[in-house]
């Protein structure tokens, strides 16, 4: 849909482009030259293919997304215990994927789904394996590679070069650092730095550019001070858990609690000054 008549654009499929007969095609759809769309592919209406585009498997592109040149989505996942398995891989609405990016395919073993959400932004020679879960509204900088089955949940930030292990679960709008290697879960509105992540406090920036009063963030300061006392911790995590659990009553104090009591594969990032994980009574 054009924004500006309120009409539905053309269709335009360049001459150069394959497109295999099976594939679904909406209205509105771009798809540029050299690209190259297999049989099961469903593209939604408004989707724009510059040039150069792969799309495989039984992948859907949602409605207005936009792909730049040389990525590939939907390919088999770079799993040696695939075997061609039908799984899919499906894209948001009006999510923005740049240059060289790939996003594979699930497994059978996995969610057989590899799912990114709407409005989201993966910067140029980002990875996204198999069986990745990403939010709405996340933003992947460049360079960024995951491994297999990692959830990113909804306004979380990953910024350039960083490497997340397989399994691991990033909260909502977390903020991961730079050329940061992430090895265990990162908290909802975690920020985490360091060759290997380190939670260095809670993302202010975020918080306060989505109008959070300074009452709230106040309140949240605490908490995570609670949690993790810089002075050390001299009670197990389980017991500095539960105090904040009857201290505070903020939804996002309580998201925060949810997320430390789910079940997790890889534990916990935790501040430098106070490691361990979740299910560790030891004092530290």
């Amino acid at each position: 849909m054009d924004v500006t008549t309120g009409e539905m654009k053309p269709t335009i499929i360049h001459p150069t482009a394959c497109v295999a007969s099976g594939a679904k095609i909406g209205q509105g759809i771009y798809i540029g030259p050299w690209c190259c769309i297999g049989p099961d592919v469903t593209i939604e209406d408004n989707v724009e293919l510059i040039s150069h585009v792969v799309v495989d498997g039984h992948t859907r592109l949602g409605a207005g997304s936009r792909y730049f040149p040389f990525c590939t989505i939907g390919m088999a996942p770079q799993d040696l215990k695939y075997k061609d398995e039908p799984t899919s891989c499906e894209i948001g609405c009006r999510t923005i994927v740049r240059e060289h990016v790939t996003i594979h395919r699930g497994t059978v073993t996995g969610n057989s789904v590899t799912r990114v959400g709407s409005d989201v932004l993966i910067m140029a020679n980002a990875h996204v394996a198999h069986d990745c879960m990403i939010g709405d509204r996340v933003i992947i900088v460049n360079n960024v590679v995951m491994g297999g089955h990692v959830r990113i949940e909804e306004d979380a930030r990953i910024m350039g070069a960083a490497a997340i292990h397989q399994f691991v679960r990033i909260g909502r709008a977390a903020l991961v650092g730079g050329v940061t290697g992430v090895e265990a879960d990162v908290i909802p509105y975690g920020s985490v730095v360091g060759n290997r992540a380190r939670l260095i406090g809670l993302h202010w920036i975020w918080l306060r550019r989505h109008g959070v009063d300074s009452d709230e963030i106040r309140r949240m300061r605490s908490a995570f001070l609670t949690l993790y006392p810089k002075k050390g911790r001299k009670v197990p995590f389980s017991t500095c858990i539960e105090t904040v659990r009857h201290t505070f009553h903020d939804l996002r104090i309580r998201e925060i609690l949810d997320f430390i009591d789910a079940p997790s594969r890889r534990g916990l990032v935790h501040p430098v000054w106070c490691d361990g994980d979740k299910n560790d009574d030891e004092v530290v």
